[in-house]
């Protein structure tokens, strides 16, 4: 299998499958310890800066990737600290492409 950050993003719709238990579990060990299930439908990563500077670089940073594989996350920040949600809207739940989004920014990290 291609690791998920060499993958792209495919556009879903309401009759894309929902990922299973055991697959959505080992997206998410592949993933780092940023992410976490948010619900049945959504993963969550929960990340922290050195200051402002660093965290509003990384939220540039990761809407540069929504933007290139066409998958909007929902991100919230403050002075260090940024959360970002990442479910498939069109399909009500996780896809490859949430897990293919995280990896991307996995690697943004140091």
């Amino acid at each position: 299998m291609t690791r998920l950050a060499e993958r792209h993003c495919a556009a879903c719709n309401g009759d894309t499958p929902r990922l299973d238990d055991a697959t959505i579990k080992a997206h998410l060990d592949a993933l780092s310890e940023h992410w976490e299930p948010d619900g049945p439908d959504a993963i969550e990563g929960r990340f922290k800066f050195k200051n402002y500077y660093h965290t509003q670089a990384f939220v540039n940073a990761v809407a540069y990737i929504a933007h290139c594989e066409d998958h909007h996350p929902d991100i919230t920040f403050g002075y260090n600290r940024c959360s970002i949600r990442l479910t498939t809207h069109a399909m009500g739940g996780l896809s490859d492409n949430d897990f293919i989004c995280a990896a991307k920014i996995d690697r943004l990290l140091p």
